[in-house]
């Protein structure tokens, strides 16, 4: 897999993040009531679950979902108990306990403050040898002051549910494998996931799963990207003066704040249309007849590549540099590790759209594994722009180290009204079905060689949906 400092990455735009029109962010009671699942696949299918067109191994599929099923009244108990005890990065202590304590007694080999952080834990099953390894995530952490406005509680139970029902399900049609899941501290501060790369924490899988509220329709599930970021911290340092009574001898960090924000405010005319510089400034005893001697500044980079905001990262820092050298104040320059794009695996989760008019109908023809299960569940999946994730992800990351899939599902996220949202029995329908679509999507990565062959294919080519090749 090439380096992805050194390689700049073709971007499908129709794979940006941006607004779209006609979208909203899921508030409670904005999803119609379904009360199970049975009634959900009355409403979308018109009939009953059906295995009668399997799509890849009918026992399998039909016993992932009758575990997960089994399990609904479980994870929505757990999923309130998370949502109830909302911890921010870091501190996600009785998340950890309570999923660790869940997963044991769920049979799996839980490991504890995994690889050294003190709310990482790992829960694994193997079932016979030589089988290869699947990984999904459980991430806990919530918003400061709002909750769970990202959903992480249904994050939480979708991997819970996923790696219960796919382990059960190997174990009953006697089929080797090992099933990997880990709870993810700290996403919120896109840090949690780097630290568990760097300490050799994916490195078991072939494979990782994960899924995530995001905004779009209701009922969906979305293959498209997410926004590779670079968090920046600048200091400014200078001189204290009376700002009446001798100004001339101060050194104003914040004119030299004041002058980098105007002159990123000016660039944004001249960058690309999908990329985001924003930040804020931060002063310390400040006070109107005092020059300020020192100013913060908090930025974030953001494009639909990490070989893009390298690139406009370069450009951004010019404009810090340029204020310290106009205002005489000494700069301090750091930066956050960078947090990458999600690579959907072409073969785990590309959508392509191969638009055929048949009969003044316009139909769309899926080619990936994920969609065609959703599909089946009467989730509509799509890799337009709006599938996309308008932020960003520490799973980016584990994207670049190993073939993975991270799902979006239709919802919206960081609004005081989706944390609310996020703990209705219609947000918990949702996050079954697309638990029931990752874990069959996973069991297939066990199960089928020629397809395991194609997904890692994919991953050494760099193939991700909408590549063209």
């Amino acid at each position: 897999m090439a380096d992805p400092k050194q390689a700049a990455i073709d971007h499908n735009p129709n794979s940006g993040s941006v607004a779209q029109p006609g979208f909203h962010c899921v508030g409670a009671g904005e999803i119609a009531a379904f009360s199970t699942i049975e009634d959900w696949e009355k409403e979308m299918t018109g009939n009953h679950s059906s295995y009668a067109e399997p799509l890849f191994s009918p026992d399998v599929v039909k016993s992932i979902e009758e575990e997960m099923e089994n399990l609904a009244d479980e994870l929505r108990e757990l999923s309130l108990k998370i949502h109830d005890h909302p911890e921010i990065m870091w501190q996600e202590k009785y998340a950890h306990d309570t999923l660790t304590a869940f997963m044991r007694d769920k049979g799996f080999d839980v490991t504890l403050h995994y690889l050294g952080l003190e709310t990482a834990w790992r829960a694994a099953l193997e079932i016979g040898k030589g089988g290869r390894t699947v990984g999904f995530q459980s991430e806990m952490d919530a918003l400061p002051g709002i909750g769970h406005a990202c959903g992480h509680n249904l994050i939480a139970i979708i991997g819970v549910g996923c790696a219960i029902a796919v382990a059960r399900a190997m174990k009953k049609h006697g089929i080797a494998a090992k099933i990997v899941l880990l709870g993810t501290p700290a996403e919120e501060g896109l840090l949690g996931k780097l630290k568990l790369i760097d300490a050799g924490g994916y490195k078991e899988m072939d494979a990782c799963l994960m899924a995530h509220p995001s905004p779009g329709p209701p009922r969906s599930a979305g293959t498209g990207s997410s926004l590779a970021v670079q968090l920046l911290t600048i200091q400014y340092f200078g001189h204290t003066a009376h700002a009446a009574g001798a100004p001339w001898e101060g050194k104003n960090a914040l004119d030299a704040a004041f002058l980098a924000y105007s002159a990123i405010s000016v660039l944004r005319q001249q960058i690309k249309p999908t990329h985001r510089v924003h930040g804020i400034i931060e002063g310390r005893d400040w006070a109107a007849n005092v020059i300020p001697d020192y100013a913060k500044c908090s930025w974030n980079i953001r494009a639909p590549t990490w070989a893009e905001v390298q690139v406009l990262h370069d450009r951004v820092k010019k404009c810090f540099e340029a204020a310290s050298l106009a205002t005489g104040c000494r700069m301090e320059w750091s930066e956050q590790d960078g947090t990458y794009d999600v690579r959907q695996n072409e073969c785990l989760g590309e959508v392509y759209l191969d638009w055929q008019p048949e009969g003044g109908v316009t139909h769309y023809h899926s080619a990936d594994e994920f969609t065609r299960v959703c599909e089946k569940f009467g989730m509509n999946a799509s890799r337009l722009t709006q599938a996309a994730v308008g932020g960003s992800t520490d799973f980016g990351n584990v994207s670049y180290e190993l073939p993975s899939l991270h799902p979006s599902f239709g919802g919206g996220n960081h609004t005081a009204l989706f944390a609310k949202a996020a703990a209705t029995k219609e947000a918990h329908a949702i996050a079954l079905q697309t638990a029931k679509a990752l874990a069959i999507t996973g069991a297939r990565i066990l199960i089928d060689d020629n397809f395991m062959a194609e997904v890692k294919k994919a991953y050494n080519e760099g193939r991700t949906p909408g590549t063209v090749g």
